[in-house]
């Protein structure tokens, strides 16, 4: 019984990093995208959009990084064997 509850304590460890916070109510929710808000300086319009698509009922992490543009980095070409 001891090696189960250990088991399950290193899962939970090893585990819990991996998931994502979200607010869990409307007062954490407002509370956390006001200071969205003040910490980028919005007012007005830019403040009421911004706390509208916040205060949404979605919840979505961060979207994948944006490509690279430009040409890819100089690689030299591998050595020739003979």
């Amino acid at each position: 019984m001891l090696r189960f509850a250990l088991a399950a304590a290193a899962m939970l460890v090893v585990t819990l990093p991996c998931v994502p916070s979200y607010a869990v109510t409307q007062k954490d929710k407002m509370a956390t995208c006001k200071f969205g808000a003040d910490d980028q300086h919005l007012e007005g319009k830019a403040r009421s959009a911004f706390m509208k698509k916040c205060m949404s009922n979605k919840d979505e992490p961060r979207g994948m990084p944006a490509p690279a543009s430009g040409p890819p980095p100089n690689v030299p070409p591998p050595p020739q064997q003979h």
